[in-house]
């Protein structure tokens, strides 16, 4: 059964190149909003009996929040699988809520469940790109459904490979070794991981010296992190890098959220080149990572049965 493919705001780009990866077919999706900002899904195909897939960017966008992209995909999910469609599935390049995954205060809660239940609850399968799994091992404990993740290492480690000379890889913190560890072992060069002591959503230290950076002397430092939000935990480690002697360092993120002026703030840190895969739509894209996320969904499916 061929899968029938719609996109959700700014996910068009990505449906296109799915389509072409699963020789699909592809479908108008009207999201309608009331003048007072309710949402009415709207398919523009026939989806009873068939395979309708969702691509939809989860990132803020404008006025559009996680919450209010994350509900209106509850919404589409839903509709599909009441119009009768075989199987729904989810392909979410930025997996939003991730961050909560334990109550770190009194009266908290653990919103990566409920997010989870809730998707699980409207959808028959998911995949997405390196989520942010920091004390889960894997989506299956906040998730339900079937779900696949896609690594951003290898794209990652051919860009770098491409475009950086003698580079060597570096995560501002302790979380992101396991995509620090994995980009220097495909892109064959040298990594090291800085120590970061955050003090509010919005403060961060990085520790400028490392064990065995002197052995690194004449490298291009590469800052590779899974997600920029404020950009003060990369504009930081760019600083203490700059601080050691380095030249300017090359920062790559996985999703490039940019909340506000994060941007701004890690360009005036002075880094070379920003560089981000296209999870999220934003300026910074320059990583294509769309072809691994559809090769891990066809390896879902394919096990599942699901398409």
């Amino acid at each position: 059964m061929k899968p029938l493919l719609f996109a959700l705001p700014d996910a068009q780009g990505w449906v296109e190149g799915l389509a072409a990866a699963w020789d699909g077919e592809t479908a108008e999706l009207d999201m309608h909003y009331f003048p007072d900002g309710e949402c009415c899904p709207r398919f523009g195909a026939n989806v009873q009996g068939r395979a309708v897939v969702l691509a939809a960017s989860l990132a803020a966008s404008g006025a559009d929040t996680p919450g209010s992209r994350l509900f209106a995909l509850y919404l589409a999910a839903s509709v599909a699988r009441e119009l009768g469609a075989a199987s729904v599935g989810l392909v979410l390049p930025y997996l939003p809520y991730m961050r909560q995954d334990a109550r770190f205060a009194p009266g908290q809660g653990i919103t990566a469940l409920h997010v989870g239940r809730l998707l699980s609850g409207c959808a028959d399968w998911l995949a997405t790109v390196d989520p942010h799994l920091h004390r889960y091992s894997s989506l299956s404990q906040p998730y339900s459904l079937a779900a696949v993740t896609a690594a951003s290492a290898p794209a990652i480690a051919r860009w770098v490979a491409a475009n950086v000379a003698r580079p060597v890889i570096v995560g501002p913190d302790q979380e992101s070794a396991q995509w620090v560890e994995h980009v220097a072992q495909l892109a064959h060069c040298p990594s090291v991981v800085l120590r970061k002591q955050r003090h509010g959503d919005r403060s961060v230290t990085v520790a400028p010296e490392q064990p065995g950076w002197g052995a690194m002397d004449g490298c291009t430092p590469v800052l590779v992190d899974d997600i920029a939000s404020s950009g003060h935990t990369l504009a930081e480690a760019v600083g203490a890098l700059r601080a050691a002697g380095f030249a300017p360092p090359v920062c790559v993120v996985v999703h490039a959220l940019f909340a506000g002026d994060a941007l701004d703030v890690l360009r005036a840190a002075g880094p070379s080149i920003i560089a981000s895969c296209n999870t999220a739509p934003h300026a910074t894209n320059r990583i294509d990572v769309i072809p691994a996320l559809a090769e891990a969904a066809r390896d879902l499916w394919k096990q599942g049965g699901i398409v």
